[in-house]
């Protein structure tokens, strides 16, 4: 074989291993480190942390107060009824005891044609006076008690007005520490057609339990880091609603819920974090962060980060340009979840 036809041979071998190659590479996420900057400076991001957890506090505190104040009108509505009843009931012993009687019981029993009828008598408003203390003992504790619903009331409905100021003022502060990162008020992702997740577990009355970094980290980035239990049962939940791909949860730094074990980044594509998504991938990020929303109570969200957009309860999706311009802190090629 002459020697330019072998070189032209192998040329054009080289030429298709390469073409090959950038196909490869092209449909597959580049590997690209764990995101190690979730945007913003430290000092905004304590400050935005902190208005939104005291926001969800005051939302929750607001809540309960809500369902304490059906139940209190409901017991109140009773109550009356109870007492109006109760009134009647006394009104119409003081009746009967006032026809029977009228004169001592002594003199009615002398004066009386029918001894026997009389003594009857007597037995009757003997017994229709112990009726009527038992009755107006009874009415008076219904009274008091109604009057201490009431009072319940009223003051559950002064603390409602306070934790609606205290949402309003830490929506405030949040939209605050986002302005110079963003904060417009945009559209976000539409809810998921994925199943509702399991709620995370509360105390009696509807708050989080307080939680530690206490659970093993199960994802590959977690090298022995550690998660709270609710950020392991959203990780769980996540997973079991049909989103599996590559996870990262804990890691180190000196700010953020990725140090305390309550936030996880969710890569949209298998394997790692790749560059900017698009097509299925964009897709797949869309419906996540989507379905975090539509369940944020549910899994007890702190915030969700995606495609250079942040969602916090209270304000919504807003923009969020504090990012360095490429994937991992624009968020383009996964989503962020902060649990509370």
């Amino acid at each position: 074989m002459p020697k330019t036809h072998r070189r032209d041979t192998t040329l054009g071998l080289l030429v298709t291993i390469v073409v090959t190659v950038l196909a490869v590479l092209a449909n597959s996420p580049a590997a690209v480190a764990d995101p190690d900057d979730e945007g913003g400076s430290k000092e905004m991001r304590e400050e935005l942390d902190d208005a939104i957890g005291n926001y969800n506090d005051a939302r929750d505190a607001l809540k309960t107060s809500k369902d304490r104040q059906k139940k209190l009108e409901k017991e109140i509505t009773e109550g009356e009824t109870e007492v109006e009843a109760l009134s009647a009931q006394v009104a119409e012993i003081a009746g009967a005891m006032y026809e029977n009687g009228g004169m001592s019981s002594a003199k009615a029993f002398l004066a009386s044609e029918n001894p026997d009828d009389t003594l009857s008598g007597m037995v009757l408003v003997s017994y229709l006076g112990e009726e009527s203390a038992k009755k107006i003992s009874e009415l008076k504790g219904a009274r008091s008690d109604l009057e201490a619903k009431v009072e319940l009331l009223d003051d559950e409905i002064d603390d409602q007005k306070e934790y609606v100021e205290k949402m309003e003022k830490e929506r405030s502060k949040a939209a605050q520490a986002i302005a110079a990162f963003g904060g417009d008020a945009t559209n976000g992702p539409t809810t998921s057609d994925a199943p509702a997740p399991t709620p995370v577990p509360r105390n009696p009355d509807g708050s989080l339990p307080s939680e530690g970094c206490s659970k093993e980290d199960p994802t590959p980035s977690g090298n022995g880091g550690c998660l709270t239990p609710r950020t392991l049962h959203d990780l769980e939940q996540t997973e079991i609603a049909g989103w599996n791909r590559y996870v990262g949860c804990f890691r180190g730094g000196s700010f953020g819920e990725h140090p305390q074990g309550r936030a996880c980044d969710f890569s949209v594509t298998p394997g790692g974090f790749g560059g900017e998504a698009y097509g299925e991938a964009k897709a797949y990020g869309d419906n996540l962060a989507g379905w975090y929303v539509e369940h944020a109570d549910e899994l007890g969200v702190l915030y969700v980060i995606w495609y250079r957009k942040i969602w916090m309860p209270g304000q919504g999706w807003t923009t969020y340009d504090g990012a360095g311009g490429e994937p991992n802190s624009d968020h383009t090629n996964h989503v962020h979840l902060s649990v509370r």
